[in-house]
């Protein structure tokens, strides 16, 4: 995927400026942790988005990923079609989907949310949700993106979280802890680094409680309800989760990982002194030192600059 990354296309209209966060709004994203846009995307492009995801399901692929990567979350036709379906790095197999999420505006909204002089893409997943409220993939247990982002050195990366429609509580909606963002953890603990699919939910609800009652806050929990061509933004720690789906519809998404322009790769260990890495650590070029360098643009492409 080629992402123009000249000046010119870091361009907004005035209509696109009208869409950006307020000064007020800005605040309200430093104060609870999560945001909810105005219409950034056509009718058309969200239509876009589902007949690529339903092309890239078929089969299709602009590109193949240059390597395996052992975390990476990948269904395919050998997998039951119940599940809920996680694929990474939809912006780099397909052009059309990784086209439509690389709009300057939404570099743009997410540099005003993380106050930053640029935005790169971080990672983007496919997410499949059938209308399957008795099956427990279907679940995503609480959690927060910086867990699995320890080898950034970032603390202002975030995620839009992209419905391919209108999307409410009935779906499984993305859901916020409200403010959690603003918490101090209560303790080292090696298990974060795991995917969530692999962690047991009632721990982690005990887990959540345990975190809340540490900083004297109560839990709350905020479902988002996002219409069409709207997206939610979160922070990179702020705990969120996602419920059944009950609408008897699937639900399709787009998770839309971004990171600021100074974040760079930094070496993390385990308690037990087991390295930290992330899958991009298997794909992406070598700065001069020998790191693995997250502005490759192949796979980190810049979709907003100043």
């Amino acid at each position: 995927m080629t992402i123009d990354s000249s000046l010119a296309a870091f361009q907004l209209t005035d209509a696109e400026h009208d869409l950006l966060p307020t000064d007020a709004e800005v605040q309200a994203y430093l104060d609870h942790g999560w945001y909810l846009t105005r219409k950034l995307f056509t009718d058309d492009e969200v239509d876009a988005l589902v007949d690529a995801s339903e092309r890239f399901y078929g089969g299709h692929r602009d590109r193949d990923l240059p390597g395996r990567p052992p975390k990476l979350a990948y269904w395919d036709n050998s997998q039951s079609a119940d599940v809920q379906r996680h694929n990474d790095y939809i912006h780099y197999e397909s052009d059309e989907i990784g086209r439509i999420l690389t709009k300057p505006i939404i570099g743009a909204v997410a540099a005003r949310l993380a106050q930053a002089d640029a935005i790169r893409v971080y990672q983007t997943t496919l997410i499949y949700k059938p209308p399957r409220p008795d099956e427990v993939s279907n679940i995503v247990p609480w959690h927060f993106d910086k867990h699995y982002w320890a080898t950034s050195t970032s603390e202002r990366m975030l995620t839009a979280f992209i419905p391919f429609h209108d999307c409410g509580e009935e779906m499984g909606t993305i859901t916020m802890v409200d403010g959690s963002h603003l918490w101090k953890e209560t303790g080292v603990n090696d298990t974060v680094v795991k995917h969530f699919a692999e962690r047991d939910n009632s721990d982690l609800d005990v887990m959540l409680a345990e975190n809340a009652a540490f900083n004297n806050v109560e839990v709350k929990k905020v479902p988002m309800v996002i219409p069409k061509g709207h997206m939610s933004f979160h922070h990179c720690r702020t705990y969120h989760g996602s419920g059944a789906n009950v609408s008897g519809r699937p639900r399709r998404a787009v998770s839309l990982h971004l990171q600021d322009g100074d974040n760079e790769y930094r070496s993390f260990t385990l308690t037990d002194g087991t390295p930290v890495s992330y899958n991009h650590d298997v794909l992406v070029r070598k700065t001069a030192d020998g790191r693995p360098d997250y502005a490759d643009e192949a796979f980190c492409p810049v979709i907003w600059s100043r």
